[in-house]
């Protein structure tokens, strides 16, 4: 049943796109709104329902600017690193535990940590586990480098995904 939600919304946001509509326009339209309703079938892909939230839509766009602000925080920070004479780095693999549960929420944050500088995540499992290439280890203590390097992301994460 929630095929045919998605069907229709996906097909109202193509003509909205194309208007006015034309008849090979809807066409095209109704052809790929078919097939993405078709693909997305499967009871145990959860993914369907971020479409449908609009609250999901303003907590990623709020999530873009915080993992902006921190990427631009940790390239001053690396650029600090790399060009201080004595280049002050202490790099390591440290363990973080996250809270999050779905395996697209736990890939968003392994991605949102590899984008921030200095900071590379090495594995991820789905049991919340990641394993972390730092460049300026600070703490090998699992909880408080979950809450350095982890919890800046994963609170916004939790109400995108979750």
């Amino acid at each position: 049943m929630k095929q045919y939600g998605l069907f229709v919304m996906l097909l109202i946001v193509w003509a909205l796109l194309v208007w006015p509509p034309g008849i090979a326009d809807m066409a095209a339209g109704l052809a790929v709104a078919l097939f993405v309703a078709w693909l997305l079938r499967d009871p145990e892909f959860s993914g369907h329902r971020l479409w449908i939230d609009p609250r999901r839509y303003f907590w990623f766009l709020v999530y873009i600017g915080v993992l902006a602000y921190y990427v631009i925080k940790a390239n001053f920070d690396v650029a600090y690193r790399v060009l201080h004479p004595a280049m002050p780095i202490h790099p390591g693999i440290v363990k973080v535990r996250t809270e999050l549960k779905t395996a697209p929420a736990i890939t968003a944050l392994s991605n949102s940590i590899t984008l921030t500088p200095g900071t590379l995540t090495v594995s991820a499992s789905p049991n919340g586990v990641l394993y972390v290439h730092w460049i300026n280890v600070t703490t090998t203590d699992t909880e408080e480098a979950s809450e350095r390097i982890v919890r800046r992301f994963e609170w916004f994460l939790k109400r995108i995904f979750e």
